[in-house]
């Protein structure tokens, strides 16, 4: 599933690691999710989502 996360990051100037303490996840779960290799659980979505101050909608492309 495409996302935008990378550049959601770029942007805030957060690494992964500080991204993965954000919402309680390893740097290495941030990582597979940002590539991704791994879809994330609805629940880390929606972390990921709040962690930005934006909707799901708005980062995760389902399509792509």
């Amino acid at each position: 599933m495409k996302n935008r996360i990378h550049v959601l990051r770029a942007e805030q100037r957060w690494s992964q690691a500080e991204l993965g303490e954000r919402v309680g996840v390893s740097r290495q779960a941030i990582n597979a999710v940002e590539t991704g290799k791994h879809d994330p659980s609805l629940a880390l979505a929606f972390k990921i989502a709040e962690a930005f101050g934006l909707r799901i909608e708005d980062i995760f492309d389902p399509h792509g």
